[in-house]
């Protein structure tokens, strides 16, 4: 949504919030980190909007209000600036920074002021993990890379299938809801925003067995719920999924290869954010969030790690994002890289030539053919 708002120069309207808060609040399988970072933005929009500033004013204002979102929700400011940086804006120029960095500022300000300064994830203390270790994360996270993939195409199929089904569309969320509901009634992890599954996962709360159920069943309530139409937030569900799969795979390693050295509950941190990095290619985002979510101070390396190989496997796989596979469906390009602007890193002496070839208007249409084929001046 918010991408889709930066491609129309920054003008947005506000989102269905009511929508997505009746879809959260009544067990559904989002986060409600999106609703709240789609609505900051769209606030900003509407000032650039209502101020009369220019296009690329308003988007600045757009990227400043999400961030500002995000930061209220995690209390995680660098985060925060990095996810309107690699999602949003993909420029990192200083007149664009410094509003975004301001109003993450203040967002996770916010925060602190209403729910104090404790990590939004806490987790017991990680060891910094040895060389052999640090591999084993990198290997993690390329799979965990490669299933985001899967959980990617997963979801646009399943949307798919519902524009197939012969009913109206506004049939397709209740749809979704039986399965969510049924799912539900299975295992009630599954149910609501999950930040309490996430921490569960990486303090190390959950068996194998939990995790193993976690990961599929949340993948399918929260695929089939997104692919039915209904708004709400996908950071935390990958984060869940991502999770879980990691913590799995951690006590399998743990039980066949001990020398390994590996730690459950980081292999289910780093798993998360790779999760994150591998479907949206946000690298740094994903690094910094888990970094600033658990303050952590260990897990740096293996979590830089383990999300580059999940956004290089990730990039092999699929050359689009969760974030903007329905936008390039629509016919919309989305820039998935930015750099420096080649004409502001040149000269004019350095490109133009000093010897200016021109025409006098006297000049026949006869005679300026015949000049042409002769082929005289240099570059015509």
């Amino acid at each position: 949504m918010l991408q889709n708002f930066i491609l129309r120069a920054g003008a947005a309207t506000p989102p269905h919030t009511s929508a997505s808060a009746i879809a959260i609040g009544t067990g559904g399988p989002f986060g409600a980190e999106g609703p709240i970072i789609a609505t900051g933005g769209a606030l900003g929009s509407l000032i650039g909007q209502w101020t009369h500033v220019t296009a690329d004013e308003r988007k600045t204002l757009l990227a400043a209000g999400a961030a500002a979102g995000m930061a209220a929700v995690f209390a995680a400011p660098v985060s925060a600036v990095l996810l309107a940086i690699e999602l949003l804006l993909f420029e990192r120029r200083a007149r664009s920074l410094i509003p975004v960095a301001l109003a993450a500022v203040v967002g996770a300000g916010m925060h602190v002021l209403f729910e104090g300064s404790a990590p939004m994830f806490p987790m017991p203390a990680i060891a910094a993990p040895d060389l052999i270790a640090l591999a084993t994360y990198v290997v993690i996270g390329a799979i965990v890379g490669a299933v985001s993939v899967g959980v990617t195409r997963l979801t646009y199929a399943i949307e798919d299938g519902f524009e197939k089904l012969p009913i109206h569309w506004m049939w397709w969320p209740a749809l979704g809801g039986l399965v969510v509901g049924a799912v539900g009634y299975v295992m009630p992890r599954t149910l609501g925003v999950g930040y309490d599954n996430i921490t569960a996962v990486i303090s190390g709360q959950i068996g194998l067995a939990g995790l193993v159920a976690l990961c599929l069943l949340k993948l399918l309530s929260w695929s089939v719920a997104l692919g039915s139409g209904t708004s709400g937030g996908t950071l935390a569900p990958l984060f869940t999924i991502g999770g879980a799969l990691g913590g799995a795979l951690g006590i399998v390693a743990v039980m066949l290869a001990p020398w390994l050295h590996v730690d459950p509950r980081l292999a289910a941190l780093v798993s998360m954010a790779a999760m994150f990095s591998g479907a949206s290619r946000a690298l740094l985002t994903s690094v910094v969030f888990a970094l600033e979510t658990t303050q952590q101070p260990h897990v740096l390396l293996p979590l830089l790690g383990a999300c580059t190989s999940a956004t290089l496997v990730s990039g092999l796989m699929m050359r689009t994002t969760i974030m903007s596979e329905k936008i390039e469906r629509r016919g919309v390009r989305v820039p998935a890289d930015y750099s420096a602007d080649y004409l502001e890193r040149i000269l004019v002496g350095a490109a133009c030539s000093r010897d200016v070839v021109t025409l006098a208007t006297s000049q026949r249409v006869a005679d300026v053919i015949a000049w042409f084929h002769e082929g005289k001046v240099e570059g015509v």
